[in-house]
């Protein structure tokens, strides 16, 4: 059974491919990497909070939520039992991906890119107040993170959150568009790097002894880290074909025409 590209569907590709191309051009161009910076935080507001909701929705607890400047975030929870653990370590990687998918999705659907933009913005607003400032003033006697930790992860929560509320209000539809597009492919494109480095990480030889998502899955289960990213980046492929295929069909066709021919 083949498939063909849905007419409707091809501005929006055209837009994917342009921000696809922009985004790894930025990745060779020497210090040009300050221009997605303010998105590398994003994906990783998108990573934290995953976790957060995962913990939230299983009955557990979340004590902080904090960004560094590197990139990098942690979450501290208390997980409700064995599966609430797993579903919340896994949900980092997964969670980041699934939101890029979700993106596309938007897109496709003629969603407004504005409330896109708009609803981005109050994720990362919500999580920054409750999780980034509240939470931790609550738990501040066990806290396990740093007045510096805190106060960067405000700080960026508080200009991202402003910054895709003033794109949605503001900016062209044109612009708003590409931006969401942008938003999806860095998401993307991020978790698919996230889980390469995250396997080389925890390699059988030459990986490195360092805590992450994935040897807290190891620590639980007894099934080695590397092959807990292995079943991530699986699920990952498994998402991106299903996204695409809604994204970009619009009808079955019995001809014997190449996947997404015209």
């Amino acid at each position: 059974m083949r498939y063909k590209l849905a007419d409707d569907a091809k501005p929006q590709l055209t837009l994917l491919l342009i921000a696809t191309v922009i985004t790894i051009a930025l990745w060779f161009i020497p210090y040009l990497g300050i221009v997605t910076y303010p998105i590398r935080l994003f994906v990783t507001f998108i990573h934290e909070g995953s976790h957060v909701l995962a913990a939230l929705l299983t009955g557990g607890s979340v004590q902080s939520l904090t960004i560094a400047a590197d990139g990098s975030g942690v979450v501290y929870s208390a997980p409700s039992g064995l599966i609430g653990g797993l579903l919340t370590s896994s949900a980092g990687y997964l969670g980041s991906m699934a939101f890029g998918v979700l993106l596309l999705l938007l897109i496709r659907k003629t969603v407004s890119a504005k409330k896109v933009l708009f609803g981005s913005a109050a994720f990362i607003a919500l999580m920054t107040l409750f999780f980034g400032i509240l939470s931790p003033m609550w738990n501040i006697f066990s806290l396990q993170v740093g007045f510096l930790s805190i106060a960067f992860t405000i700080a960026a929560g508080a200009v991202l959150a402003a910054g895709l509320f003033a794109l949605g209000k503001y900016a062209s539809e044109r612009t708003a568009n590409f931006a969401v597009a942008f938003l999806a492919i860095q998401c993307l494109l991020n978790a698919v790097t996230d889980l390469k480095n995250l396997f080389f990480i925890n390699a059988p030889i030459g990986g490195m002894d360092l805590q992450n998502d994935a040897t807290n899955m190891a620590n639980a289960t007894g099934l080695p880290a590397f092959v807990w990213v292995l079943i991530w980046i699986g699920i990952s492929i498994l998402m991106i074909s299903v996204g695409l295929r809604f994204y970009a069909v619009s009808q079955k066709s019995k001809q014997s025409d190449l996947p997404f021919e015209d």
